[in-house]
């Protein structure tokens, strides 16, 4: 079975989170959606908390499993799900050469990472602004 693994923090779902789920799913068998810790956001404001988020995307259709990402190092995460793809969305700023080369360290086998571009109207921090 092909596993992916798509990650970010999923505040206010919009058109733009569900366009990179079903693109992610297309990519393997089972999608695992990591959805970071309230931690990592002590520089902004998140409206739902993480447990909220998390089930907010468990619940919808195409993603096979959402979980809550590590507290300390990132990149355990990686180890523990040992996806065969990962997908990034449009704005999340990592390198792809930079996550390829983490989770084949992490993993021990040749991982995917593909950026899933389109939907870049929708955003959760335009949104925000939007109704500030």
């Amino acid at each position: 079975m092909k596993t992916v693994m798509a990650q970010g923090t999923f505040d206010i779902l919009h058109p733009g989170h569900l366009h990179y789920f079903e693109e992610s799913k297309k990519l393997g068998d089972e999608l695992v959606v990591v959805i970071s810790r309230d931690s990592r956001h002590e520089d902004r404001k998140i409206f739902l908390d993480e447990n909220d988020r998390q089930k907010m995307v468990q619940a919808l259709e195409t993603v096979d499993k959402a979980v809550l990402g590590t507290e300390g190092d990132i990149y355990e995460t990686v180890e523990k799900i040992d996806p065969d793809v990962i997908t990034l969305g449009y704005d999340q700023n990592h390198s792809k050469d930079e996550v390829k080369k983490m989770a084949e360290e992490a993993t021990g086998h040749k991982v995917t990472v593909k950026r899933i571009e389109g939907l870049e109207d929708f955003s959760s921090s335009k949104i925000k602004d939007f109704h500030s």
